[in-house]
């Protein structure tokens, strides 16, 4: 059903989609592998059409990182060591291919790599009747898969789209797309799931 569905596109921030971005080369490969920005601008465009909620799910930082929840460990010491996605600036803007259109939600406050903990997507897809969640985005191994388990965890039915995420790397990306996306969620091309409407 389209209107107890929604998109949540992840992390479409020129720090990762737009050259110039600091993340840019680390996931350019697997984007242009993929065609997934384009392919994802059609899907978004499509659900709008269908009368889906579109929903972009951006992170950022304060520049002092004071709001990085594990700024000593990992990916996220990765995003305070090279001031990524800082609040206010060109880094953490919406890329200008995915710029929320009319009657698209913008959730907020996003710190972390799942899109639940700390935010409003919940309240927004609870407000909005969304039954059925569809993730894109960045990074496929990361924010896109760690969202689609709490999804998940929280009973919705969870639709990934293979062909709309990029990661750092071709084997990442497979290692998400073919072996745990098919645990949490029904795995698909952007293709395929416009089929079925």
């Amino acid at each position: 059903n389209p209107h107890t569905t929604a998109l949540v596109m992840i992390e479409f921030q020129n720090e990762f989609v737009t050259e110039g971005g600091k993340l840019h080369d680390a996931v350019k490969g697997v984007m242009e592998e993929t065609g997934m920005l384009q392919k994802a601008v059609e899907v978004c465009e499509f659900a709008r059409t269908k009368g889906m909620k579109v929903i972009h799910a951006p992170i950022s930082f304060q520049k002092d990182m004071t709001d990085n929840p594990n700024k000593g460990l990992g990916i996220l010491k990765g995003c305070a060591d090279s001031e990524l996605f800082v609040t206010e600036t060109w880094n953490s803007e919406i890329c200008d291919a995915m710029k929320p259109a009319a009657g698209d939600l913008v959730m907020t406050g996003k710190r972390g790599l799942d899109a639940f903990p700390g935010t409003d997507l919940e309240e927004l897809l609870v407000k909005n009747q969304i039954t059925t969640v569809v993730l894109g985005g960045f990074l496929t191994n990361c924010c896109v898969e760690s969202t689609m388990r709490s999804a998940y965890e929280k009973g919705f039915n969870v639709v990934t789209l293979t062909d709309c995420c990029a990661a750092t790397s071709s084997e990442g990306h497979s290692a998400a797309t073919a072996g745990t996306f098919g645990m949490f969620s029904q795995p698909m091309t952007k293709e395929e799931f416009v089929a079925k409407f």
